[in-house]
């Protein structure tokens, strides 16, 4: 019975004593630290692939972006970019990312796009991907056109429909962009003011 009550108050000792405290510390901050590096190696990918996504129609950008924002602030313990500011910055998310789907159909509609020309001005964005530069700005415009022509056999009515598409492409970048800035902008200013 001493035998078990002295092991007992041996562990006891042991658990409690300040070698042990320390250890323990130790090895979570250790995890701690591994942790906070991970989060900032995933917060930087993250917005790089957001601003790569504010170009290429095929990548998330906004959303990226404020997953990327939401790790940096994630990583600091939110510290320095709480709550109110993370709630602002998911709403110009999403804003940029409605801004770019009303662009674009502002844009198709406004120079008489038929529905078909949208959705070949979609493919074409995508198709261009795989053709760099050229292929960004001329698949939506050729997309639009074989849409509109598809439509209504007037080659006319497919070049409108062509360059309403091109139009609504380069608002739409152009609102997601501004808003990507405003988001790093309020992120910077809250984190170093």
């Amino acid at each position: 019975m001493t035998d078990s009550w002295e092991n007992t108050a041996y562990h006891c000792l042991v658990l409690s004593s300040p070698a042990k405290e320390a250890i323990q510390f130790e090895e979570n901050f250790e995890r701690y630290r591994v942790m906070t590096i991970i989060l900032w190696i995933l917060a930087g990918l993250l917005v790089l692939s957001g601003l790569a996504g504010l170009l290429l129609p095929a990548l998330p950008g906004p959303p990226l972006l404020f997953a990327g924002l939401l790790c940096a602030a994630w990583a600091e313990d939110f510290a320095y970019v709480g709550w109110r500011t993370l709630t602002l910055l998911g709403g110009l998310a999403l804003l940029a990312v409605a801004a770019d789907f009303i662009a674009g159909a502002f844009g198709a509609r406004h120079f008489g796009a038929s529905t078909r020309a949208m959705a070949g001005a979609a493919i074409g964005a995508i198709i261009g991907l795989f053709f760099g530069l050229p292929g960004l700005l001329l698949g939506p415009f050729l997309g639009a056109l074989v849409g509109e022509f598809t439509a209504r056999a007037d080659l006319r009515a497919a070049s409108r429909a062509g360059i309403g598409a091109v139009v609504g492409l380069a608002v739409g970048t152009a609102a997601k962009m501004a808003l990507a800035v405003a988001m790093i902008g309020l992120f910077l200013a809250v984190r170093l003011f």
